[in-house]
C-alpha cells in the first residue's frame, strides 16, 4: 500500500467521488515517480511528467490498480489522454 493509505474498494457504502479519486491519484504518481511534491491535474499527461516513460507507465498502471483495487484492460489504459481521463475510467470501474 502506498504512503500507508488505505484502498479504495468496489462495492461499499464509501465510494469515492472524483475529487477522492484525483486525491489518491496524486498520492499514486508521488509514490511511483518519487517526487513528494509531484501535482498532477486533469490534463497532466506523460509529455509533462519527466520520468513518465513506457516503464514507469506500468508501475503507475500497476500502482492504481492496487490503491483502487480493480483490474484494468489494456485496451482501456492504451486509450487514456491524460489523468482525468484515468479519474473518469477508475470512477466507472468502482462504480460496476
Amino acid at each position: 500500500m502506498l504512503h500507508g493509505e488505505i484502498r479504495f474498494r468496489r462495492g461499499g457504502r464509501d465510494m469515492p467521488q472524483y475529487p477522492d479519486i484525483m486525491d489518491r491519484l496524486r498520492i499514486v504518481f508521488q509514490d511511483v515517480f518519487d517526487d513528494d511534491h509531484l501535482e498532477i491535474s486533469e490534463t497532466t499527461s506523460a509529455n509533462e511528467v519527466d520520468e513518465w516513460d513506457s516503464l514507469s507507465h506500468i508501475t503507475l498502471v500497476l500502482a492504481v490498480e492496487e490503491a483502487f483495487d480493480l483490474k484494468l484492460k489494456a485496451s482501456e489504459v492504451g486509450e487514456l489522454q491524460n489523468v482525468g481521463e484515468m479519474a473518469r475510467l477508475i470512477g466507472d470501474r468502482l462504480a460496476v
